[in-house]
């Protein structure tokens, strides 16, 4: 009944006005006691559909904070992204589920959704335990007919279609820390991990699995972990509002689908170089290169179209800084 539900909810959201149970049925191909079955179950959980004899149902108003697999659904506009959703309550994490379904033979642009992580994973193998309801927390597996030398610039595709669309629904200015941090006034809200699986002969890219997790409706910095405490904040924080969740998501969907598309068709970003740059923290400003090999600072040039971050050393000498083990800060603190 999962399909149903969604279906119908989508229907009902997309309609501007009355949608008959015949037209539901007809278009879902299912009986009119299965359609009234699920728009009972809605109503039970909080939507507002208004039922009207001879006219049929509209969609009034959704429940506050609803996040589900139905309500998510029925917000997507994409061709391909999420199109094939599994949401999870509660997971570990929900990049090696993503992985573990694209083994199985997952679709391009199956998406896994969850409200509560309890083993999150970040860069260099951080974990976190992530509270539900507060938090949006996705991985969508990609299939590319690209060399994997080219997956690294998915991650910045991604970086830049999260800070627009987060601008969009929020107003709120978002700017990128390369490669993929996106960071409100200073403070870090989206954290992106992207991991790939080759083939064999590792010459082929079997899958992609780009992670994504935004710090949405965490009301104080308490709700952080101890040690991130200084550089993490919501967008609930930064703008004293709550926002849905659901929305949110579906627009991230919508962005990363478009740019993904463009940057297929070149291999590069450059036809999303100006975007990603005008977004991109501490450009033509002196930052510092934590290089394993040895630190150093200079200014940030911007990005070349195969996502490096050109930096200008005090030598005069240009740099291509790669993302991986290096780290790039402004010079007094995280951004």
């Amino acid at each position: 009944m999962k399909t149903d539900r969604s279906d119908i909810l989508t229907c009902l959201r997309n309609s501007a006005d009355y949608v008959s149970g015949q037209q539901l049925c007809d278009r879902l191909g299912v009986s009119r006691t299965a359609v009234w079955k699920v728009i009972s179950q809605l109503k039970e959980e909080g939507y507002r559909i208004e039922s009207v004899p001879s006219r049929g149902y509209r969609l009034v108003e959704s429940p506050a904070g609803m996040y589900s697999e139905s309500e998510i659904a029925s917000r997507l506009h994409t061709k391909w992204a999420g199109r094939r959703l599994l949401f999870f309550e509660s997971t570990g994490s929900t990049n090696p589920d993503a992985k573990r379904f694209a083994e199985e033979g997952a679709p391009h642009g199956t998406t896994v959704v969850a409200d509560r992580q309890t083993a999150g994973r970040g860069r260099r193998g951080r974990s976190w335990e992530s509270p539900a309801g507060r938090s949006i927390y996705f991985t969508i597996v990609l299939r590319p007919a690209f060399a994997p030398d080219k997956a690294s610039m998915v991650t910045l595709v991604m970086a830049l279609s999260v800070a627009e669309a987060i601008h969009e629904v929020t107003g709120l200015e978002t700017g990128i820390k390369w490669p993929n941090d996106i960071v409100v006034n200073g403070k870090k809200v989206v954290g992106i991990l992207t991991e790939m699986s080759m083939t064999p002969e590792m010459n082929e890219t079997q899958f992609l699995v780009a992670g994504v997790g935004v710090n949405v409706n965490q009301e104080s910095t308490a709700d952080f972990p101890e040690e991130i405490r200084q550089t993490a904040t919501s967008l609930k924080i930064e703008s004293g509002k709550e926002f849905d969740r659901a929305e949110l998501l579906a627009r991230i969907l919508a962005g990363f689908e478009a740019d993904y598309e463009i940057f297929e068709k070149e291999l590069t970003l450059s036809a999303l170089k100006e975007r990603y740059e005008a977004r991109l923290i501490g450009r033509n400003a002196a930052v510092r290169v934590l290089d394993p090999a040895g630190e150093y600072t200079g200014i940030s040039r911007g990005i070349t179209d195969t996502g490096e971050l050109v930096v200008e050393k005090e030598t005069g000498e240009t740099v291509l800084v790669y993302a991986g083990e290096v780290s790039v800060r402004g010079l007094y603190g995280y951004v």
